[in-house]
């Protein structure tokens, strides 16, 4: 299974406040970790919201809203795409997350699943899902 683990934004990492070097060496180990396990596929930093764009759809409108946006714990500051045996694996893995919350701020991490083809039921057809592969295969070579 796949799983998006996001790690929530704080006033930190609205604030632009980077990562020291030990902070870096620390992630940098426990991604080198997530890779040689086979559970990594991507991982990336997001800059504050303040450099950002919301976009909503009402009806046939479409409004862009600038940021900074207020509610930081609605807020993304990264993630990581693992593949994982389950929901308990990921759980076990991202204790072992070099977040220490020392200097008193909390650091939260959510993890969700993504959809599997098989999610979709009858409704995601052969014809749909011969394009999901052609799509698929396009982004990969790309």
């Amino acid at each position: 299974m796949k799983v998006m683990v996001i790690v929530k934004a704080n006033a930190d990492t609205e604030a632009g406040v980077m990562p020291t070097e030990a902070e870096l060496t620390a992630m940098g180990a426990y991604n080198e970790e997530l890779v040689k396990a086979g559970i990594m596929l991507a991982g990336e930093g997001l800059h504050p919201s303040a450099r950002g764009a919301r976009v909503r759809f009402e009806g046939t409108r479409r409004s862009v809203i600038d940021g900074p946006f207020a509610e930081t714990r609605e807020l993304i500051a990264g993630f990581w795409l693992w593949q994982v045996r389950s929901i308990d694996e990921a759980v076990e893995w991202l204790k072992r997350a070099p977040f220490s919350g020392a200097d008193g701020s909390a650091v939260e991490v959510e993890i969700r699943p993504l959809f599997e083809a098989e999610d979709f039921g009858e409704a995601f057809t052969p014809e749909l899902r011969a394009q999901e592969q052609r799509l698929r295969d396009r982004i990969e070579h790309n």
